[in-house]
């Protein structure tokens, strides 16, 4: 809006006439007048959750000392989470907490401890899509039962790594499921759960969507049972896609160059 106010200041004191503007100058300035009052709505929005995220950590802190190290969008993830419940968002994360100390003693899983998970080759991470977030692609034709708990592990490492990747200003990634030669084979219910289970509970909000391409008819026998235990705000996260509308719709989200070759774009899959 600024920009206009601007403009037409700089037309009255310099030309004293008045003038059209092109239609493509015109759309412009409506487009940054958009992005203008988006960043105001989330400015506002942001000034919002200041005061919770404030009494979450206050609580938090006294609860656990560690949590002063956490910076004030973790606390922010975990409010939303729980739609600014302060009560339930501060026992979700000090379950963090507690699981983070537990199950990635030394802050980070290494290489060397899931080297039959990496050996499978299934998941990639390489581009990001129109809003920055980065895209991790995982084949599921590729995974298969080798351990559960090594498997954890592995969901963990590739989290971290993802998220490592996530740009500031930005705090989600996205994801792509690709199901094409799936079979029962591949099937470990015990590993998906353990897997939304881990998404859902350490790291929240952080799946900005999850596009499921190439599902078999066979794969919608595990997803009846994985299904009731996705909560309500991953649910919608998630879409599966029809192969005819495969590349079209991967495109709304993801420019051509940062899309992975497979899908018809241009990057290679990098292995993660």
């Amino acid at each position: 809006m600024s920009t206009m106010v601007v403009l037409s200041s700089n037309v009255n004191d310099h030309y004293k006439e008045e003038r059209s503007m092109d239609r493509k100058e015109e759309a412009l300035l409506v487009e940054a007048s958009h992005a203008d009052n988006n960043d105001i709505q989330e400015s506002s929005s942001e000034l919002e959750e200041l005061p919770k995220i404030r009494l979450m950590r206050a609580f938090v802190e006294a609860q656990d000392p560690s949590s002063k190290e956490v910076d004030d969008p973790t606390i922010r993830r975990f409010l939303r989470a729980r739609d600014f419940d302060i009560s339930q968002a501060s026992a979700m994360f000090l379950k963090y907490l507690k699981w983070r100390r537990t199950f990635v003693p030394n802050g980070f899983i290494s290489a060397s401890e899931v080297p039959n998970q990496i050996a499978q080759n299934k998941m990639f991470l390489q581009g990001s899509d129109k809003k920055g977030r980065p895209i991790a692609v995982v084949l599921g034709n590729r995974h298969f039962q080798d351990g559960l708990k090594e498997f954890k592990r592995f969901v963990v490492y590739g989290l971290d790594k993802t998220c490592a990747r996530i740009p500031p200003g930005q705090e989600k990634f996205i994801a792509i499921g690709d199901l094409e030669g799936w079979g029962y084979s591949n099937s470990d219910i015990r590993g998906y759960l353990g897997a939304l289970s881990i998404l859902q509970d350490y790291y929240p909000e952080r799946l900005g969507k999850m596009f499921i391409v190439h599902a078999p008819l066979v794969f919608m026998t595990v997803w009846k049972i994985v299904y009731p235990f996705i909560d309500n705000k991953t649910k919608k996260k998630i879409v599966f896609v029809e192969n005819k509308m495969l590349k079209s719709t991967l495109l709304e989200e993801i420019d051509e160059s940062q899309l992975p070759e497979i899908y018809g774009g241009q990057l290679p899959l990098v292995p993660i």
